[in-house]
């Protein structure tokens, strides 16, 4: 999610969507001097031209001492990018199961391309009302003064904070989420990679369920959801700097365009206002059954 929220007719939704991320003529992610710092600084970054933000989520370590697996789960950006299908590093995956978390807009402009033998499933977290769709502000980026009264009228932190808290609470949400979890906890499934389109809201809350629910400590899952930022970064640096080369702010952008622990707090404030404890979110909320739960640990840990 990012940038959106902002229907037609100029009206403020509560669903808060990112524009595309830039690409190249042949939908590759666009370039970016940063990228290669980000693939040396963080062991869990898989690069590759074809895919932004991939990353394996395995590697992290739970109370009690066990792994995550590596190999098993991965998250990414988009996968719109025709070279998906055949890339090297994506085809070492050995992906099966493809989530796209996307709402059905996002699907029809921009459809997954699949890895070679791999299933898709929808998922869709946020399920926008068809009829009231949130706006790509990529047009309205070409027009700074119109932006910054789109964008001060959505007030980014408080919209993206809003969207936390539907992840959790929505019925769209709480079944995407759980259809993500069975997928991942399904041998026959896996390896799994799950996505949005920059990979860091919709995934990245999708990626803190999932290390909760496998016992890695709050410390650990916000680290993984902030270590993002170096490649969503990198990934929407083109956009931002076009903003600025029209007479933008790009600050005004900077809330949409990454994550913050604000954004995962107003996640975590509404599992616990809604269900008590992070369990009664799994149970209540996701609708797992203590079995399933200890089979996603059972195929995700070591």
């Amino acid at each position: 999610m990012g940038v959106g929220g902002v229907c037609e007719g100029g009206g403020v939704d509560d669903v808060t969507l990112p524009p595309h991320p830039p690409t190249t003529p042949h939908g590759e992610p666009v370039p970016d001097a940063r990228a290669a710092a980000v693939t040396t600084a963080d062991p869990h970054v898989l690069a590759t031209d074809a895919l932004a933000n991939l990353r394996d989520v395995g590697g992290r370590t739970t109370a009690d001492g066990r792994s995550v697996r590596r190999r098993v789960a991965f998250r990414s950006a988009e996968l719109r990018a025709p070279a998906v299908a055949v890339d090297p590093v994506v085809a070492g995956l050995g992906v099966r199961t493809v989530v796209d978390l996307r709402t059905a807009a996002e699907r029809a402009a921009a459809p997954d391309v699949l890895p070679a033998g791999a299933t898709g499933v929808h998922a869709d977290v946020l399920a926008a009302a068809p009829d009231a769709p949130a706006a790509d502000l990529s047009e309205i980026l070409q027009r700074p003064q119109e932006a910054q009264r789109v964008l001060t009228a959505l007030d980014p932190p408080a919209a993206m904070r809003r969207t936390y808290v539907d992840l959790v609470t929505s019925d769209a949400g709480r079944a995407g989420y759980a259809t993500l979890l069975r997928r991942l906890l399904d041998p026959a499934a896996g390896p799994v990679l799950y996505h949005c389109t920059a990979g860091k809201d919709r995934t990245g809350w999708g990626t803190s369920v999932l290390l909760l629910a496998l016992g890695v400590d709050e410390a650990a899952v916000r680290e993984e959801y902030l270590a993002v930022n170096p490649a969503v970064r990198a990934m929407y640096a083109p956009l931002l700097q076009r903003f600025a080369d029209v007479g933008g702010d790009p600050g005004l952008l900077v809330p949409l365009l990454e994550v913050q622990e604000a954004y995962l707090d107003a996640a975590l404030d509404a599992v616990a206002e809604h269900h008590g404890t992070f369990g009664g979110y799994l149970r209540e909320g996701l609708g797992l059954r203590d079995d399933e739960v200890a089979a996603l640990r059972d195929a995700l840990l070591e």
